[in-house]
């Protein structure tokens, strides 16, 4: 059974080719990048054998090794699976449970990533060969290790098909990732910045020593610490490497078993009784779109989405700054929640856009354009109030002086009031494609080009323009004077209010004027 089951795969990995044209064309090209990016790795990992510092090509096995081990192990949760290999397809074919297991466990052995992970561990023991106990060590890390990482692949793929199989739950999974590849930026900030020559080798070495004690570090340090002489850690690392295989090969079974007789996962529906923010708000046309905005703000992932990202553009900030050093950690601490309030004022700059097709029901029925713009604001306002009020103090707290409490509280508010009357004017004035509603967050259409780029930063820029002044005066009073925050707080409600008040009227107007072009924009989107 095992060999039908290795037999279904080689015929799979060959399908590709027959499809013939630009596609196998494709994949001629990415398995010749892959094979001289193999070959150099090989290479590398062969020369690396005349090295004299044993425990700067340890470290350098281990991060590599480690980051390997964590693509075999998340990419397959964001990838697509046709359900070839998945346990359920084979739950009605009369097999056992035993062989259905341990054929498609084996089978994950074929494939070209596992295939690159195994030359490149097969040349690691060449890399130690000159310490013929370390190579031993080497080899049997190497037995362990492949079978590891191509099971747990197969578990992540797996894992994905039957648990991720909602679109909630992939829109989850999808803005995770965004979110973590965001938040590389810092260590790839960090990276850059760094000066190697100096620091290089003390980071590599740190991170290295903490990555070998991980699951998907710790067998790329068991040559490298066995030819150091230390036995010791060589071994356990090696412990650590069976038992992660063990842990592996458990949750395989386990969960491959469990899908074999759960063909098909229920999706629970969820009832909402009542009139929700409908039976809330005042029975006025801006009421109702209020009560309508909040409801798609809560339920729609297009909207939860860009708010799930506003935080980690503060974080990405501080983390730089504090990574360069050229601000003091205590000045570092004003910065978060400015940024967060510049963007939660400018989140609704093309809420027109997230409506579709569906706006026309404001057009046909005579809606004021001054009823839809403060309609459409009701969700920033309730996320703002307590970003604003709580975030001041959480300012202050960092800070250490609450003398700057006026001046923060007004860079806020003046980011928050400007943001909203200015995106009151552009999401009528200027809409561009976004995701169409019941798609996901990340499904922009093709037609977004230089106009849509233009209308999201000049509706940012404006809006950090305007909250210059209290800025400014905020700046004043840390480096000069304190007597500069007071001021900045009645500046900032000033200046953000009037950018409100004209930023809505104008919009009203804009939308009362430019009914039958949007009308035609959100046809043409549709």
């Amino acid at each position: 059974m095992v060999a039908q089951f290795l037999r279904l795969r080689m015929a799979a990995l060959g399908s590709g080719f027959r499809r013939g044209g630009w596609h196998a064309f494709g994949l001629l090209v990415g398995l010749l990048c892959t094979a001289v990016a193999t070959a150099v790795a090989c290479w590398g990992l062969a020369f690396a054998r005349t090295a004299h510092d044993t425990e700067l090509v340890r470290d350098v096995l281990v991060v590599a090794g480690t980051v390997a081990a964590l693509c075999f192990l998340i990419g397959p949760l964001f990838g697509r699976h046709d359900g070839t290999f998945d346990p359920r397809s084979y739950a009605l074919l009369g097999l056992e449970r035993r062989q259905v297991v341990v054929g498609l466990g084996v089978a994950s052995l074929v494939s070209v990533p596992v295939l690159v992970l195994a030359l490149c561990a097969v040349f690691t023991v060449v890399t130690w060969s000159g310490h013929p106990a370390a190579a031993v060590l080497a080899a049997l890390a190497a037995i362990v290790g492949v079978p590891t990482w191509a099971l747990a692949s197969r578990l992540a793929a797996s894992f994905a098909s039957f648990l991720l199989a909602s679109r909630r739950a992939r829109e989850f999974g999808a803005t995770v990732a965004v979110l973590l590849v965001v938040m590389l930026s810092p260590a790839l900030f960090f990276l850059v910045t760094l000066n190697w020559g100096r620091d290089g080798s003390r980071v590599l070495s740190a991170v290295a020593q903490w990555a070998s004690w991980t699951p998907f570090g710790a067998l790329w340090a068991v040559g490298g610490d066995a030819a150091s002489a230390h036995w010791g850690a060589a071994v356990a690392r090696l412990v650590v490497g069976v038992a992660t295989l063990a842990v592996v090969a458990l949750a395989w079974w386990a969960l491959a078993a469990h899908m074999m007789v759960t063909p098909d996962r229920r999706i629970a529906t969820k009832a909402y009784p009542g009139l929700g923010w409908f039976g809330r708000m005042p029975a006025r046309p801006a009421g109702a779109i209020a009560a309508r905005s909040l409801t798609y703000w809560g339920r729609d992932s297009r909207y939860w989405v860009q708010l799930a990202m506003v935080p980690v553009f503060a974080l990405i900030m501080v983390v730089a700054l504090l990574i360069s050093g050229g601000v003091r950690p205590q000045d570092v601490a004003l910065i978060p929640l400015p940024v967060i309030c510049l963007f939660v004022g400018w989140v609704a700059h093309n809420d027109v856009a997230y409506d579709g097709t569906a706006v026309w029901l404001h057009i046909a029925s005579g809606t004021r354009g001054i009823s839809d713009r403060l309609g459409r604001l009701a969700p920033v306002v309730l996320i703002a109030v307590p970003v604003v009020a709580l975030g001041s103090i959480l300012t202050v707290l960092a800070y250490g002086n609450w003398d700057v409490l006026p001046a923060v509280t007004g860079v806020s508010v003046c980011l928050v009031l400007a943001g909203m009357g200015l995106s009151s004017v552009s999401s009528a004035l200027a809409p561009y494609a976004a995701p169409r509603p019941g798609d996901s967050a990340f499904a922009y259409p093709q037609n977004t080009g230089g106009a849509a780029a233009f209308a999201q930063f000049a509706t940012l820029i404006l809006t950090a323009i305007f909250a210059g002044v209290p800025t400014g005066m905020m700046v004043l009073g840390v480096l000069s004077d304190p007597r500069w925050f007071a001021p900045a707080l009645w500046t900032g409600v000033g200046i953000g209010g009037v950018v409100f008040v004209v930023g809505v009227l104008l919009g009203a107007a804009t939308f009362d004027r430019r009914g039958p072009e949007l009308m035609a924009f959100a046809v043409r989107n549709a």
